[in-house]
């Protein structure tokens, strides 16, 4: 008599061997008209031509060793924020294809003129700033044909898209995470709060807030929303300076994010929740001189509470900068140099924890 533990045994052997041998495998990740195998990488210029001006974008593409979706870390659309980039290239030796699931493709810097000539915002060749072009034009100058390799050849290939920012030279930063809502699709924006959320910065900033995104993309992250794939932003950095403790937080929220898609193994550490912040304010200056500011950037604000004060080009004084409204400064202007309508103050309004 046949034993009944056995044959289950057998069928269950037969089953899963033929689910696995229909079962399409792992295939290679084609990439610049290169196939990348499963835990391997690959390492590419990407050029970029108008006829006048060459630029190249350094890219490296982690294909894992097993099935995930593709991720998206674009560094550098400002050259001169420094933290993302160090963290882009430090990253870069010390992933292993091997030991992910699915496919990152990093990008390096993508404004290397303006990086390699110490420009704020600007990309020099053309003096555009890439983060106000996207989705560019493939016929358009440098900086406008970098927009439309980075949302063609970058941003259409992924799941999921990350955009990391830093504060320049004249801007105190507080760091942050920051994703797009708009309620037309709120499936779309709940996935950018939730990486948002998973990369464990103590504020969360709401970008859009609006019934539905109309208007052209303009920036990297939001190209990305308007093509369907939940985007989040990293700001982390301050002053165009390139600290380690801001490389190694971006790095760090890089590594939750990975392992929250499941793309690295291991455990999200326990964070607090973050300060969800739904409205932003801006404060410009009305002169043009000199700012000597009276607090810095992640300090909490009242309204009507002096920040500093303005001075014309004689050192005269002219008036004092008061808060609008209660809550953190986000970003500010921290050195001497003001124009009339450049920005002083950005405050994030700071509910209470959800």
């Amino acid at each position: 008599m046949p034993n009944p533990l056995r044959f289950c045994l057998l069928f269950t052997y037969i089953i899963t061997a033929a689910i696995s041998s229909f079962a399409a495998p792992w295939k290679p990740f084609q990439f610049n008209g290169k196939a990348i195998a499963p835990g391997q990488k690959l390492a590419v210029l990407l050029p970029v031509h108008d006829g006048r001006d060459t630029a190249v974008v350094p890219v490296t593409v982690f294909h894992g060793r097993r099935p995930g979706p593709v991720l998206g870390i674009i560094a550098g659309v400002h050259g001169y924020e420094y933290p993302p980039i160090l963290a882009a290239q430090q990253l870069a030796r010390e992933l292993d294809p091997t030991q992910l699931s699915g496919t990152i493709i990093l990008v390096h810097v993508a404004n290397v003129a303006g990086f390699l000539g110490h420009s704020v915002n600007l990309n020099p060749q053309d003096g555009k700033n890439l983060n106000r072009v996207f989705p560019g034009k493939a016929t358009g100058t440098v900086t406008e044909r970098l927009a439309w390799l980075l949302s063609n050849n970058i941003i259409s290939r992924c799941h999921y898209v990350v955009d990391v920012h830093a504060g320049d030279a004249p801007e105190d930063l507080r760091p942050y995470a920051g994703y797009y809502n708009y309620f037309d699709t709120p499936e779309l924006s709940e996935k950018g709060r939730q990486i948002a959320v998973a990369m464990g910065f103590p504020y969360v900033i709401q970008f859009g807030n609006e019934p539905t995104l109309k208007a052209a993309s303009v920036y990297c992250s939001r190209e990305a929303v308007k093509r369907g794939i939940p985007a989040a932003d990293i700001e982390c950095g301050r002053l165009g300076m390139p600290e380690a403790e801001n490389v190694a937080l971006i790095k760090q929220a890089l590594h939750r994010l990975l392992v929250h898609l499941r793309i690295e193994e291991g455990t999200l550490p326990a964070s607090p929740a973050p300060y969800l912040v739904t409205r932003r304010v801006s404060i410009d200056s009305q002169h043009t001189g000199f700012f000597f500011p009276r607090v810095k950037a992640g300090e909490f604000v009242y309204q009507g509470q002096a920040l500093g004060y303005v001075t014309d080009l004689f050192g005269n004084y002219l008036t004092d900068v008061t808060a609008s409204t209660n809550g953190v400064v986000l970003v500010m202007t921290a050195t001497p140099p003001i124009n009339k309508g450049d920005n002083l103050f950005t405050i994030g309004e700071v509910p209470a924890r959800p």
